[in-house]
């Protein structure tokens, strides 16, 4: 599946792994970590897809996919 959303992974030294912030979907009732890069990532995409699901059953309108640029204007 395609997924135009951004997903942002950082390494969180107090919790010795990558943890992952997806800014499109600022209530999140998911977030998701992983202990190498390669496994935050697949626990992302996997989150969107949950949390895309979840939108569509309770008849939620997606959210926007954000450009770099506002991504950055926002933080």
């Amino acid at each position: 599946m395609n997924l135009p959303y951004t997903i942002i992974i950082q390494w969180s030294s107090e919790d010795q792994c990558y943890l992952v912030h997806l800014p499109e979907f600022p209530t999140q009732k998911y977030h998701t970590h992983g202990d190498t890069y390669e496994e935050a990532l697949k626990n992302a995409q996997e989150v969107i897809e949950m949390l895309i699901e979840e939108y569509q059953e309770d008849g939620k309108p997606l959210p926007s996919a954000k450009s770099l640029e506002q991504l950055i204007n926002v933080a």
